[in-house]
């Protein structure tokens, strides 16, 4: 008799938080997805956590500096081969767009700091923090074997797109460019 009511008790216990969870909307229920891409209305974004840290070729950078500036996020490994084939994208992107007050910061996760610099030597002009324990990743919800994934912050600070797969310039750019069309005029010019 015990063991029924254990079992009555701890199916009931289930379906409850499955109701709950299924009355709480994530990200995802509450944003448009599209081809692997998440892109959140101005009304339905969140703060990014903290991105600040040491850079690839030293010294320290905190995004908040570029508050009132939209900032591309990239994810990206020298290991990874759709982060190669997605760095001139990127870079052209960045090149596209820097006028419109957008700028971009690389993070690179589970690497060595030299072969991450010569795998950027070249390639990209903007720069990029080294994060080989995947905290800046993880903190975003990005798991480090699910590199490349560009992130998009407004210029508030607040997560308005995320890609969890290699970027292309044609299919960049204008998310790129229509959250920088929404507020006014670029701050600042680096």
């Amino acid at each position: 008799m015990n063991a029924r009511r254990w079992t009555a008790g701890l199916l009931t216990a289930v379906a409850a938080v499955s109701l709950a969870a299924c009355s709480s909307k994530s990200a995802e229920e509450t944003c448009a997805t599209r081809d692997g891409i998440v892109e959140c209305a101005p009304d339905q974004r969140s703060a990014a956590p903290k991105l600040a840290g040491e850079l690839l070729t030293g010294g320290s950078y905190d995004v908040a500096r570029d508050r009132g500036r939209v900032v591309v996020v990239n994810f990206w490994g020298s290991w990874c081969n759709p982060c190669r084939a997605e760095a001139d994208d990127l870079e052209n992107t960045y090149q596209a767009t820097k006028g419109s007050g957008v700028t971009f910061l690389g993070i690179n996760v589970q690497d060595q700091r030299d072969k991450a610099k010569a795998f950027e030597e070249g390639r990209v002009t903007y720069p990029s923090l080294f994060d080989p324990p995947s905290r800046l990743a993880l903190a975003l919800d990005i798991p480090p074997n699910t590199i490349p994934a560009t992130v998009i912050l407004d210029r508030e600070g607040r997560i308005a797109a995320v890609i969890r797969a290699a970027v292309t310039q044609e299919g960049l750019q204008p998310i790129v460019e229509r959250i920088a069309a929404e507020s006014s005029a670029p701050t600042g010019q680096r």
